[in-house]
């Protein structure tokens, strides 16, 4: 694909390749603004459930106007079958990376959680509910006028449940459970449909005990099963017994999030 070009830009160089697509660096042709070109691969542009969470993901993000959702700049279907989404090429790391090089101080993930919180509500407020947080839908862009140094960008809303989406679910299309055990909300364990807000909320919970503890609340050796049960049955541990330094005030965050009924 390189030099082809998609759209209204030009693919440069290929960036990365998962399961399902390829991440091209593209410039526009005529503004020559460098993006990143997010493409189905073939197999996945055939099936139309496919192709409808991945365009979920570029409705989703493109109806949020807040600098801590990634900007989407176009989406479409190439002529030869495959959909793409074009959106901001960002530098940095995710936090699921930064997490890999060691514990991040209180304070520091407490900012980093704050700012997820304002975006968040950002789209909470537009009826959009992401449904897959996890650090590594969390990219950390270096920005010297932001707390810490550091611009959070939430990815990923191919799953998210958009304002007016009466089915909503991609459970009942697709046949499988959406969203990645760790971080899930008790309701989004048991294939409920109906999530809201409080959803979202479970998983930050989860990602701030993960920043702060080294590990999500719930772990498990023996399968996703015996996680998810955890999700749904078991109060979350006290951060402070994993690490004594979490001050008092955000374990009582931590714990008021992770409520199995708030």
């Amino acid at each position: 694909m390189i030099g082809h070009v998609i759209g209204k830009y030009r693919v440069v160089s290929e960036l990365g390749k998962g399961g399902m697509g390829v991440v091209y660096r593209a410039e526009h042709t005529q503004l020559g603004r460098p993006a990143a070109l997010k493409m189905l691969l073939p197999q996945f542009s055939s099936d139309a459930a496919i192709v409808q969470r991945f365009f979920n993901e570029a409705r989703a993000a493109s109806a949020i106007d807040h600098p801590g959702i990634v900007e989407i700049y176009d989406f479409g279907t190439h002529t030869d079958g495959r959909a793409y989404i074009v959106m901001s090429l960002l530098s940095g790391e995710s936090l699921e990376q930064r997490l890999h090089r060691g514990p991040i101080p209180p304070l520091e993930g407490a900012t980093i959680i704050a700012q997820v919180a304002g975006a968040l509500a950002a789209a909470h407020a537009r009826s959009i509910v992401h449904r897959d947080l996890k650090p590594d839908n969390i990219f950390l862009v270096p920005n010297e006028l932001m707390p810490d140094g550091i611009q959070i960008k939430l990815l990923d809303f191919g799953i998210a449940k958009l304002a007016g989406d009466q089915a909503g679910d991609f459970k009942t299309q697709t046949g499988m459970m959406m969203g990645t055990p760790a971080f899930m909300s008790p309701e989004q364990c048991m294939g409920k449909a109906d999530l809201d807000h409080r959803t979202d909320l479970y998983s930050v919970g989860c990602i701030l005990f993960h920043i702060l503890c080294g590990r999500p609340p719930f772990v498990s050796d023996q399968g996703t099963g015996v996680m998810i049960a955890a999700h749904i049955r078991d109060p979350a541990p006290d951060p402070r017994t994993i690490n004594p330094q979490i001050p008092a005030s955000l374990a009582a965050i931590i714990l008021r999030l992770l409520h199995k009924d708030p």
